[in-house]
């Protein structure tokens, strides 16, 4: 149109630069003109548009700008942009510009959102808005072009959307799998640390250095025949109900399972436990504690006495979800787990109520421990070093130390065949504590020892031929 170009689409239809609201150009009114009451400079030079304004000529349209506006203000807009150059071009490529954009934005934020964590997938996506928000202003403003804003914007927070609605039902899903999983063995809040990190943790069968916990109730057969059958139900709930918690709760231990009115924990999976053996150990304290407590409370109903005894061992075994097509469980295998076993049985040997293995011990810096014996036990040729745990450093009343050193100067006499200054030793030691059968089964043993010396090759060690 002479010096002018006026870009246009394919149907010839332009992109109108609108100045702003209605009456962003001068009105003067036609009755005016007519009348001579316009100054004649206000309308030299100018380019006017004779149309109507009011409302029922019905010329008044609805555009971006303004949801009334009259139709010949359109057209001054028109005539403006074309006088100033303003009118943005559209081009055909445009589309495939668009496209391209979309594909590389789409693929970024595909491959981008998915690895990163929310905060950091919502910054990301806010860049990207900024980014694509930014691009469109700048072919706007410098090249008076239009690239199409809505759909990449449209695309950019679906993939956000999806992303963050797929990674919350992902979560959702991995807590309940988790819960299903180990909510019955590891307290909620070791469920809790493992459904942060699901990828960590599964229940396939893995070497370990763990320690193992069994406790039993002694003379159940008994107890079961002096209660009622509702009141046994209640007694046995209330002894594996508090003691389960102390296990899971109080010192964060797998729960492992009930056989009959026995448990059996462990330390140390799934989720790893630096100090798993200490922790083993002052769970099997606070259930004897909580036996005591519990005590009370049976006396109070006319219930019978309850004695446990526990045995905590610490070795390496096999741990992960083991079983038949018909039934698995989340369980250890392993020696460790046998000797935990046999240490349990022998408590009642030698009167006590805790026995721990060597390993454990050994691992255990903090707690104060009484050899008791070093034994074979059933199905194993090496011989072990038992402790009894007197209790953490510190808690201990010194005449329970007292007992303890004398009761080692004792053991060191009797593996010296010293068996005069071992009979005084546990003269002094029954003095001092009348109800230890440990003593007494001491020195019935001396007795035979004196009857039947032993041969050269003995060591003192004893032999346990049964479980």
């Amino acid at each position: 149109m002479g010096p002018l170009s006026i870009p246009v689409d394919e149907t010839a239809s332009a992109l109108i630069p609108y100045r702003g609201r209605k009456q962003s150009f001068a009105y003067v009114s036609l009755a005016d003109v007519l009348a001579d009451r316009v100054p004649l400079e206000r309308l030299k030079g100018k380019i006017a548009l004779v149309g109507t304004t009011a409302p029922g000529l019905l010329d008044l349209r609805s555009t971006p700008v303004d949801s009334v506006y009259p139709g010949v203000e359109v057209h001054a807009n028109l005539i403006a942009g074309i006088l100033d150059k303003n009118i943005k071009l559209k081009p055909p490529y445009m589309l495939g510009a668009e496209v391209v954009l979309l594909l590389i934005g789409g693929v970024a934020l595909s491959l981008l959102i998915p690895m990163l964590a929310p905060l950091w997938a919502t910054l990301a996506t806010v860049a990207g808005i900024t980014a694509i928000t930014g691009l469109d202003v700048v072919i706007w403003t410098e090249a008076d072009m239009v690239l199409p804003l809505a759909t990449s914007l449209l695309m950019t927070l679906s993939l956000y959307t999806v992303n963050m609605a797929y990674g919350y039902f992902v979560e959702a899903r991995s807590k309940r799998q988790f819960t299903d999983l180990f909510g019955q063995y590891v307290p909620p809040e070791l469920v809790d640390r493992m459904a942060r990190d699901p990828q960590k943790y599964n229940m396939e069968p893995r070497a370990a250095e763990l320690t193992i916990l069994f406790s039993d109730v002694r003379g159940f057969t008994s107890i079961s025949e002096a209660l009622k059958p509702e009141d046994l139900r209640e007694y046995i709930n209330a002894y594996l109900t508090d003691m389960s918690s102390i296990i899971r709760s109080r010192h964060h231990g797998t729960l492992d399972k009930y056989i009959g009115d026995a448990i059996m924990a462990f330390w140390g999976a799934p989720v790893d436990d630096a100090q798993h053996a200490r922790n083993g150990v002052l769970a099997a304290l606070d259930m004897q504690k909580e036996r005591k407590v519990l005590n009370e409370k049976f006396a109070a109903r006319g219930w019978p006495t309850l004695k446990i005894g526990v045995g905590v061992n610490t070795g390496n075994v096999r741990v992960g979800d083991m079983g038949s097509q018909v039934r698995r469980a989340y369980t250890v295998m392993g020696d460790p787990v046998n000797v935990a076993s046999r240490l349990e049985g022998r408590t009642k040997y030698y009167g006590v109520g805790i026995l721990v293995g060597e390993p454990t011990r050994n691992a255990v810096k903090d707690v104060v421990f009484k050899e008791i014996d070093r034994i074979k036990v059933k199905g194993k040729d090496e011989p072990v070093a038992i402790f009894e745990p007197l209790g953490r450093e510190g808690a201990v009343d010194r005449g329970r130390m007292d007992e303890a050193r004398l009761w080692h100067q004792c053991l060191l006499q009797y593996r010296a065949r010293d068996w005069d200054h071992a009979d005084m030793s546990l003269l002094n030691l029954t003095r001092l504590n009348p109800q230890a059968k440990l003593y007494q089964e001491f020195v019935e043993r001396i007795a035979g020892l004196r009857r039947a010396p032993p041969g050269p090759g003995w060591d003192g060690v004893t032999v346990f031929t049964t479980k």
